[in-house]
């Protein structure tokens, strides 16, 4: 991954926790890492859900939108990170959660142009 990849990434990653908190979130995690994989953010929703956010960033559209590029393959993995999660915290064994995906899109001057969230996008 290039370095702009990277920090357009971060970028957007910065931007999605701003977005979420300003809704009453509650972020748990950040970047939860293990054997298998990274969760981008893990947190509680206003009513008390768990969230695991997958967040995509684009600085244009020439490769469509960033939600789009939550293929099968990328779900079936966001759903093993979650049950890998999910397996290290017992106190969280029978509450329920969902997945959503933040699409945020920037502009050439690097600033947010539009934030989208899908709630139960897998």
């Amino acid at each position: 991954m290039s370095i702009q990849r990277k920090a357009l990434g971060n970028k957007g990653e910065e931007e999605a926790c701003k977005y979420i908190q300003n809704l009453g979130y509650n972020i748990m995690e950040r970047n939860y890492r293990c054997k298998i994989g990274e969760l981008d953010i893990i947190a509680w929703d206003p009513v008390g859900m768990l969230v695991f956010l997958e967040v995509r960033s684009r600085s244009g559209r020439a490769f469509g939108v960033p939600e789009e590029s939550v293929n099968y393959r990328k779900q079936n993995k966001l759903r093993m990170l979650a049950q890998q999660f999910l397996l290290t915290k017992s106190e969280f064994a029978k509450i329920s959660c969902r997945f959503d995906v933040i699409g945020v899109y920037f502009n050439k001057e690097g600033s947010v142009q539009e934030i989208k969230h899908i709630k139960n996008a897998l």
